[in-house]
């Protein structure tokens, strides 16, 4: 299964390379860290947090918990990850002061996500909404990871798509230790998932 999603993400990423070059301003901001290429984060006793917001509105959103967990946990390293350039540039503005780092989230290939993993070697990663990456979450698993889902949502439509992949989702969704959702209708469709 993991070797078949790689495949697709694969023959995904050729498809889009034009774009990627074509409006590389937009979308290759970040390459090399993409890669799993992010700065090594020098290690030291206090645990680390990696905290993952897509875009502008997952990391507006990680405003309150970063400060909650920095007032609870001022021990505890932060590093902040984003998908999109927008994102980036809002998380370098919100977190320069609080976070130790902040990245892209490498692409979804294992190597990619190993090399991250390594650089960064978090303690517990918080995933805002809902970001269900397969090799992510299976190689932050095998690195006996905590995995938590923040402020979580799945709408009808993602779920019924989700639906079709059940036994796949069931599988995936055991690596994440704890999501906390944003209603009950949103709880109830994750656990439908298994």
């Amino acid at each position: 299964m993991f070797a078949l999603y790689s495949i697709l993400l694969t023959v995904g990423f050729l498809l889009m390379l034009p774009l990627l070059l074509w409006r590389r301003e937009k979308y290759a901001a970040g390459f090399w860290q993409k890669f799993g290429y992010i700065p090594e984060l020098r290690q030291n006793d206090n645990s680390i947090i990696w905290i993952h917001c897509v875009s502008v509105g997952e990391t507006n959103a990680a405003v309150p918990l970063v400060k909650a967990v920095k007032q609870e946990y001022p021990d505890f390293r932060i590093v902040i990850s984003t998908t999109t350039k927008t994102g980036q540039e809002l998380a370098n503005k919100l977190f320069a002061d609080i976070a130790d780092s902040i990245f892209y989230f490498p692409f979804d290939w294992k190597f990619a996500v190993r090399r991250a993993l390594n650089r960064i070697k978090p303690n517990i990663v918080l995933l805002m909404e809902t970001e269900i990456w397969f090799n992510f979450l299976r190689e932050a698993k095998r690195d006996r990871r905590y995995i938590f889902i923040v402020n979580g949502r799945i709408s009808k439509k993602s779920s019924n798509r989700y639906q079709k992949i059940r036994k796949t989702m069931s599988r995936i969704l055991k690596f994440i230790d704890l999501a906390l959702m944003q209603t009950n209708s949103d709880a109830q469709r994750l656990l439908r998932l298994g």
